[in-house]
């Protein structure tokens, strides 16, 4: 059974900085393009992140471009979400998941069951 478990989020300033962790088990990661989505409350969920499966192409929601960065061991079957410059705007609960490309990881994250996320609070 694959499980996903997202964590690092907390009450942060804005201008500072997150790194939120997504931990995969029951499924290997490799060859596997990995992201990140987030959910704010009343809105849709969010595209935020892609890393292509061997980390040579990355692609970034508009909102956070330039700010955020994204990374993957998969040695240790896990994505991380570097956050800089937090704004308001970044609060969510913020969800990893996967495709065999970064397309279809944006399309249908059908990689996983959706994990609990990571709840990320920015305060001005």
């Amino acid at each position: 059974q694959v499980h996903v478990a997202e964590s690092g989020g907390e009450l942060a300033r804005a201008g500072g900085s997150l790194r939120l962790s997504c931990v995969v088990s029951g499924r290997s990661i490799s060859k596997k393009a990995m992201g990140w989505f987030r959910q704010a409350p009343g809105k849709a969920r969010e595209f935020v992140a892609v890393v292509s499966y061997d980390g040579n192409v990355e692609e970034f929601g508009d909102s956070v471009k330039g700010r955020f960065a994204i990374s993957r061991v998969d040695a240790k079957n896990t994505v991380y979400l570097q956050m800089n410059n937090l704004k308001p705007e970044d609060t969510a609960v913020y969800y990893c998941n996967g495709g065999d490309t970064t397309l279809t990881m944006k399309l249908y994250h059908d990689f996983a069951p959706w994990g609990q996320g990571t709840q990320v609070t920015v305060f001005s």
